[in-house]
């Protein structure tokens, strides 16, 4: 695939990217590159070879959800201007 630099304008206006006339030349040469390396990839022999859903071996990184107490109901709403007993009281925002 040849970019140039009608594609590179189309690129830069979906992504909202103002480029300079230089830029344009090095985003072309650079998009080129991009393209080649991605048909050396398409090249390879992928076959018997399993799908990976990420690069590194992910674990799961949140925390066990462990119980505990919140703070008091009272006490929370008392700052509010016109809390009730049970939630802050707000204005209808929609009709």
């Amino acid at each position: 695939m040849i970019v140039n630099t009608e594609m590179v304008d189309y690129i830069s206006e979906l992504s909202r990217m103002e480029l300079r006339a230089g830029e344009k030349q090095a985003m072309t040469a650079q998009l080129e590159q991009i393209i080649a390396y991605m048909n050396v990839l398409n090249q390879l022999d992928t076959q018997g070879i399993e799908p990976m859903s990420h690069v590194f071996p992910v674990k799961n990184v949140l925390r066990e959800d462990e119980p505990a107490p919140s703070q008091d109901r009272a006490q929370l709403l008392a700052g509010s201007p016109s809390g009730g007993k049970e939630a802050f009281l707000v204005p209808k925002a929609v009709e």
